[in-house]
């Protein structure tokens, strides 16, 4: 692990490669799994701040799921998580040409919303999880996201460059910056792992 200020990165996001590709995976990851969107601290209250202008893109029965266990639930982990559809899909997934999209992510590129959508949804595949002093930025694999890892090997695209925005998002360009200085150092040798 390489360290950053207070997080540990995992060597995986610089040496993996992945890219989505939604047309292979059709946006399995708003579908599967047994729990919703982890939400970080101040993330429920942004998707309520915003719900008018994303429930215009929700379907009827993510409406109705919200409506009935509100913008968030705690899952069986204690986490708070986004709603599920009958237990299924994500509350805020929407079909579009047989793939699943963000009704938050849409609200919020058509300039409706001023919340993207779950930052661990635009951090995925990297989890990070909290310890007492320091924080774990770890590469998760799944295996609904084969298409993606297959395609990152083809395009040769590293984790942390298909993350660039997200992983700016979370901890600042300066963090991100160090994060692109490290993986140099690792390719040219001057970092062991």
């Amino acid at each position: 692990m390489i360290q950053i200020e207070e997080t540990l990165v995992s060597f995986d996001v610089i040496e993996r490669r992945f890219c989505c590709d939604p047309r292979a995976c059709r946006g399995a990851c708003c579908v599967a799994g047994d729990s919703g969107a982890p939400l970080g601290e101040g993330e429920e209250e942004e998707i309520r701040e915003n719900y008018p202008a994303i429930t215009q893109h929700m379907t009827p029965a993510g409406i109705a799921a919200v409506g009935r266990q509100g913008f968030a639930i705690v899952d069986v982990d204690g986490d708070r998580v986004t709603p599920l559809v009958d237990g299924k899909e994500c509350a805020y997934a929407i079909d579009e040409d047989g793939c699943c999209h963000c009704a938050i992510e849409k609200a919020w590129a058509a300039g409706e919303s001023r919340f993207r959508k779950p930052l661990s949804c635009h951090l995925y595949p990297v989890r990070v999880t909290r310890y007492r002093h320091y924080e774990a930025v770890n590469y998760d694999r799944w295996l609904i996201c084969a298409p993606a890892r297959e395609r990152g090997e083809r395009e040769n695209i590293p984790v942390y460059l298909f993350l660039k925005e997200a992983l700016v998002r979370k901890y600042g360009e300066e963090w991100y910056d160090q994060l692109c200085h490290a993986a140099t150092a690792l390719r040219e040798g001057s970092i062991k792992r």
